[in-house]
């Protein structure tokens, strides 16, 4: 049995099984460890990688600003695309400090789970939960940098951007595979959905993104 809703390598009779799956099942895997599949592992490395990426470059940007006012980061193209003007606003260190220190830790420890799935270890539910926890605060707050970037700020970091790509994967597939262990409650048809059609999340949460970049950009392109 694959430990991801989206490793789609087993066979039509190990996807029956899975099928198959009831309740009790699912008391039964609840508060146990688990293990992850290979593309799961693999999503938390990468994704993980791309974020920690994102977040040191807008860290040494943010550095280059505060020594020289007139630094020109390599992402600030234009009035739109501009991460000058979304690196200087208050936006930006919403806690007191520059908000891309957050990225730092928590990608970190994102690439170091994902190492540690990769070598085929599992991990406690409440590992699990609080991953779960960590990706939905960040992808909470990615949401929310979103709406000020589009409605207030009025620009777009390019970096911002791909922060905010891999934290809504990591968040739902995280999510879906909590689901699929039992991890979270849910009812069977639920997980089944999500096992069977994963993808549709993801892609409708990114197609509504860019629908409103369009919107809200359109005239100014």
């Amino acid at each position: 049995m694959t430990d991801t809703a989206f490793d789609r390598s087993a066979g039509g009779g190990v996807r029956d099984a899975q099928n198959t799956l009831d309740a009790k099942d699912a008391h039964h895997l609840r508060g146990n460890a688990a293990g992850a599949g290979r593309a799961l592992a693999w999503l938390l490395v990468g994704a993980g990688t791309l974020g920690l990426l994102a977040s040191f470059q807008i860290t040494v940007d943010k550095i280059h600003l505060a020594e020289n006012p007139g630094f020109r980061p390599a992402c600030s193209i234009n009035a739109v695309v501009s991460c000058t003007h979304v690196m200087l606003s208050d936006q930006a260190s919403v806690f007191g400090f520059p908000n891309p220190l957050i990225g730092l830790v928590a990608y970190a420890v994102v690439v170091a789970l994902g190492v540690v799935l990769l070598t085929g270890a599992r991990l406690p539910r409440w590992c699990w939960l609080g991953l779960n926890l960590g990706t939905l605060a960040g992808a909470v707050f990615c949401m929310w940098l979103m709406s000020q970037a589009l409605y207030v700020i009025g620009a777009l970091c390019l970096w911002c951007c791909l922060a905010w790509a891999v934290t809504i994967a990591l968040f739902w597939y995280t999510t879906a595979h909590n689901l699929r262990h039992g991890f979270l409650p849910a009812p069977r048809t639920l997980v089944l959905g999500v096992r069977e059609f994963h993808w549709a999340v993801p892609a409708a949460w990114y197609g509504v993104i860019a629908l409103l970049v369009v919107e809200r950009f359109w005239a100014p392109w």
